[in-house]
């Protein structure tokens, strides 16, 4: 095969050049290139909301740490471990379905069998430095164990950084105090669910 055909460096009839913008030869012309570039419309318009939003002075800044944002009640933060409403016991069964979909591998689940064949939760971690909050192990919890809190301030000076079980789980004496927040999306309690709540002899 020859280069012959591909010498020819003239581009097919019908191309149309495009010179683009004369180049300023004087000084006066590059500043009047300058204003027409910089200098548009939209310039002033960003000036004018900026200015409007100064004057206004109806401020929308926090005065953080003392002040915080109200979360939305889907906001993906840090978990909860809830406990049962009649028993006060934790709705934890030990299925493990929490650690086997944690796509970033980061809940670590023991559990052991008692002296009643119950099986029960020895420890529970989760390593926020690796969790997503994808809120996975939420939706696939069939006891409505584990949710998502409120709590957004999960910062640390260490890399691995765990959320134990102690932690995340309601305390005794906020549990008493009727302090536990209830999941308010699919899947939770109704508000006339305690009508429905029977004793039940064990404490499981």
């Amino acid at each position: 095969m020859e280069l012959r055909g591909f010498k020819n460096r003239n581009v097919s009839p019908g191309y149309i050049f495009f010179e683009g913008e004369p180049k300023p030869l004087t000084s006066w012309e590059q500043f009047k290139r300058f204003l027409s570039r910089a200098v548009k419309g939209e310039l002033f318009v960003g000036l004018w909301i900026v200015l409007r939003e100064m004057i206004r002075f109806d401020i929308h800044t926090l005065q953080y740490p003392m002040e915080k944002l109200k979360m939305g009640p889907r906001y993906r933060a840090i978990h909860k471990l809830l406990r049962l409403f009649d028993s006060g016991s934790e709705r934890c069964i030990g299925c493990g379905l929490c650690e086997k979909i944690c796509i970033s591998n980061c809940i670590k689940m023991d559990t052991k069998v008692d002296e009643k064949s119950r099986k029960l939760v020895t420890q529970y971690s989760i390593n926020f430095g690796r969790c997503i909050f994808c809120g996975y192990c939420a939706e696939v919890c069939p006891e409505l164990a584990i949710v998502h809190g409120s709590s957004y301030e999960h910062a640390s000076e260490q890399r691995a950084s765990f959320g134990l079980k102690e932690d995340m789980l309601t305390p005794l004496d906020k549990f008493k105090a009727n302090k536990q927040k209830e999941f308010p999306g699919f899947g939770a309690l109704s508000k006339d669910a305690d009508k429905f709540v029977k004793k039940t002899p064990l404490a499981y």
